[in-house]
């Protein structure tokens, strides 16, 4: 799909801004939806609060990919800030679900979570796993239900149920890479719960996929093929940052700390994989979490 026209919501985070640079080297345009006045040719403004946004705008584009979100792991969870979540994921996607079937844009990749399928446990769980239970799960589920309009105006919507995305720079790891190197890294209660991860360069090349793919729609896992257990993961970037990791942080003390995000974010978990991703031809970079290690924790440059 070279020479196409792909518009993107939210593309100043992490995985946005990686996107938009991957898109521009393979000779695609780019339109970034923008909630301030415009700077620049390639910027169109939105004001999705109000519901402003012409869709006029988005005509020509070959597909659409919607990041809008507050982080989750932004702010202890109180209720405001528990709404907040609600309100930066679910009115954009509407508004933004009706301009994509105005317009006729064949393509809406939009973002959701694996925290859809809640706190799993050890089972493995693929795209035909039910919703969970809690406040994530129902988050997830109102998400993509936003997309219902461009859905039944027969666009081609992808759900992408990231899991936790691996960088060089930014995301968790930029947090945890300086207390591991101080051998501070700690395993969070028990350490069995399941981390579905998956590296930066993987999650951009499966967003590329789905837009490219038409036999790739619905829930799609984003997320890599081997998950790991907190114990797992805290011993592979400690081994990838040449440090012990020997210490744990009670399930108590994170939730005296974090509160109700300590069981639903830290302590709960998804052994997700990718099975439509596999099923349609992806093929990882980073096949194991020793692989995405290397990855994230290389010297610049090398």
């Amino acid at each position: 799909m070279r020479n196409s026209v792909i518009a993107i919501a939210g593309s100043s985070g992490l995985i946005g801004s990686a996107l938009t640079s991957a898109l521009r080297a393979a000779d695609h345009r780019v339109l970034r939806l923008v909630r301030r006045a415009p700077s620049s040719a390639d910027e169109v403004f939105w004001n999705p609060d109000t519901g402003d946004f012409d869709a006029r705008a988005l005509q020509g584009a070959d597909a659409v990919v919607n990041m809008c979100g507050v982080g989750v792991a932004n702010r202890r969870w109180s209720g405001a800030f528990k709404q907040s979540l609600r309100d930066s994921r679910i009115g954009p996607t509407e508004v933004l679900s009706r301009a994509v079937a105005e317009a006729g844009v064949p393509i809406l990749v939009n973002s959701s979570a694996v925290g859809y399928y809640g706190n799993a446990g050890d089972r493995v769980i693929d795209e035909s796993a039910p919703a969970g239970r809690g406040f994530l799960a129902t988050l997830c589920q109102d998400w993509e239900a936003a997309t219902d309009s461009a859905t039944s105006a027969g666009v081609r919507v992808v759900l992408m149920r990231t899991g936790l995305v691996l960088s060089p720079s930014g995301g968790m790891l930029a947090r945890l890479k300086p207390l591991f190197s101080l051998a501070l890294g700690a395993r969070l209660g028990n350490g069995r719960q399941y981390m579905p991860w998956i590296s930066l360069e993987d999650e951009v090349r499966a967003l590329l996929f789905a837009i490219g793919h038409d036999d790739l729609a619905g829930a799609v896992n984003g997320t890599g093929p081997a998950p790991v257990t907190n114990a797992e993961f805290t011993a592979a970037l400690g081994r990838a940052v040449n440090r012990p990791t020997p210490m744990l942080v009670p399930g108590f003390a994170l939730r005296a700390v974090l509160g109700e995000f300590a069981d639903e974010g830290l302590l709960g978990g998804q052994r997700a994989i990718p099975a439509a991703l596999e099923r349609a031809g992806f093929e990882f970079h980073h096949n194991t979490i020793g692989e995405a290690m290397a990855y994230v924790t290389a010297p610049k440059g090398s």
